[in-house]
């Protein structure tokens, strides 16, 4: 069957203000120093699969700067604007449904846009299992992470070590929201549990059947948008319609309610990078274990992260901060306040300060 991979980049990435914004969020932004987030994901993905098999779902006040970033690296006609947000489930259902159109059946493999990857050939080496498991079971296959540390950041996976009924694949017996610390590490003692990585793989049919049968409302929805699709109509179908989906997550509307999972678990290097207190993961810490970017003088600085987008920074006798200056605004706070940055946003937001959005 074709490969058809689909890459999820609606994403706001709030938490990583002032950099990430409404136009040009997360994934948009070359957070490593090598390119964008979303053509690292291309290029990891690219051998799968030819370039007009590769689908982009994205919110639509991103579509330009997406366009103008990822250059000749996809199709345009594939790039599948949303007019608001409204969870993964309508996202992967929305691509599911163009692919069908279009191409008819094949694997379906689901990235979220702007995860950091080290070892990619390790990865690679992976996804082609899930691929196999997929292709040969009509399963629904997540790849799952296995665990380095107790994260109380991820949510983790349960599988059936011992299962064997299909090679390189557990059964999934549970999804756990993100614990504490002290069952983050008895998770990680049994090796019984992988991190999510958000990372799926599936056929195109059985995603759709199984919308059908846990997410009707979903399925009607987007269904009504399919039978315009192709047609002069289709926009105004997508505008009208796509509002109106219920708002639910693929994990929480699909994955916890099918009895059909399946597991590849993985070691390669993977991070979500969902916070500016993660950059370790791309970045090497100097001897005072800061992480800097761009101009900077550190004295007596500990355990922080600098980042300059524009200007000179200098700090003097702080240690666990994160200092990230832009063109327009300045953003401190504590490391282990990192997950929190969103709420400025919240706050901009309800202020209507659209302007630093």
């Amino acid at each position: 069957m074709k490969v058809y991979n689909v890459i999820m980049a609606g994403g706001g990435g709030t938490r990583f203000w002032p950099l990430s914004r409404q136009e040009v969020p997360k994934q948009l932004i070359n957070l490593s120093g090598q390119d964008a987030l979303i053509n690292e994901t291309i290029n990891r993905i690219d051998e799968l699969s030819c370039k007009e098999d590769l689908f982009i779902v994205t919110n639509e006040k991103q579509v330009d700067a997406l366009k103008d970033i990822v250059k000749d690296k996809c199709i345009f006609d594939n790039i599948l604007p949303e007019p608001c947000a409204r969870n993964t489930a309508a996202a992967v259902g929305f691509a599911a449904f163009n692919i069908m159109k279009k191409y008819g059946d094949g694997i379906m493999c689901v990235y979220p846009a702007d995860h950091y990857i080290k070892d990619e050939e390790g990865f690679r080496n992976v996804l082609n299992k899930a691929i196999s498991v997929a292709r040969d079971n009509d399963k629904l296959v997540t790849i799952g992470i296995t665990p380095t540390f107790p994260s109380t950041g991820y949510g983790y996976i349960n599988f059936d070590k011992d299962s064997t009924l299909v090679e390189n694949a557990h059964e999934v017996l549970e999804f756990v929201e993100k614990p504490s610390y002290e069952v983050a590490k008895g998770y990680v003692d049994s090796k019984k549990y992988v991190w999510n990585s958000g990372m799926f793989v599936w056929k195109v049919s059985k995603i759709l059947e199984d919308f059908k049968r846990y997410l009707p409302k979903v399925y009607e929805k987007l269904a009504l948008i399919a039978e315009d699709m192709g047609t002069d109509r289709e926009q105004e179908s997508i505008n009208n319609i796509y509002p109106t989906i219920p708002s639910i997550s693929i994990d929480y509307g699909v994955m916890e309610r099918s009895n059909d999972v399946l597991v590849v678990p993985g070691d390669f290097g993977w991070n979500d990078v969902g916070s500016w207190d993660s950059l370790g993961a791309i970045y090497p810490t100097d001897e005072e274990g800061n992480i800097k970017r761009g101009e900077n003088i550190t004295i007596d600085t500990n355990n922080s992260i600098i980042y300059s987008d524009d200007k000179l920074i200098t700090t003097i006798g702080v240690k666990d901060l994160i200092v990230v200056s832009t063109n327009d605004a300045v953003m401190v706070c504590r490391k282990d306040k990192a997950q929190d940055v969103k709420k400025i946003v919240d706050v901009l937001k309800e202020r209507d300060i659209k302007e630093y959005i």
